[in-house]
């Protein structure tokens, strides 16, 4: 997968790939988020720390994205065990261009299938068209749009197939 490993639950690690990742996007114009709620300590008290993976080429950390089991706030009502949900997906400045973003989706829908959920899904900014064509060319199906607190979101659902595991014990 394009040379990367992944770790699990470097949230310090994370923060650095999307704080470099924001700061590049408000230097183009195109805030996403605002570097400033990227730290270690905001991530920690929105996200679970074992819920982050890290996708390293060699000694550099590349890209990075978290996995919740539930999103109620996005996705209120929505059964628990169905899904894992996407957030916070981040490709480091330095490593953008070379298809990493979806070898990233690659990977959040392999765990997915390996933890035995039939579906990723993910919010993104609905105003965002260059970032929702990047989720629709991967596969992804929009499946609605709401609003959240402040923010117009539109979400995406993408079917997993069952593990490797599955597949070869047939």
């Amino acid at each position: 997968m394009n040379g990367l490993t992944f770790t699990r639950g470097d949230v310090d690690v994370a923060s650095r790939v999307l704080t470099a990742s924001a700061e590049n996007l408000v230097g183009r114009g195109q805030e996403l988020w605002t570097p400033q709620s990227l730290t270690p300590e905001r991530l920690n008290r929105h996200y679970p720390q074992g819920g982050w993976r890290v996708a390293w080429r060699g000694e550099e950390a590349v890209g990075c994205f978290v996995l919740l089991d539930h999103d109620p706030l996005f996705w209120p009502g929505a059964p628990e065990g169905e899904a894992l949900y996407l957030h916070k997906l981040g490709v480091h400045p330095a490593a953008q261009g070379q298809g990493l973003g979806a070898a990233l989706l690659r990977e959040a829908a392999r765990e997915t299938a390996t933890r035995g959920r039939g579906r990723l899904r993910l919010d993104t900014a609905t105003a965002r068209p260059r970032l929702r064509a990047v989720y629709e060319r991967f596969g992804f199906r929009h499946v609605g749009d709401r609003v959240v607190k402040q923010w117009a979101v539109s979400l995406y659902e993408y079917p997993v197939g069952r593990s490797a595991s599955d597949k070869e014990s047939q």
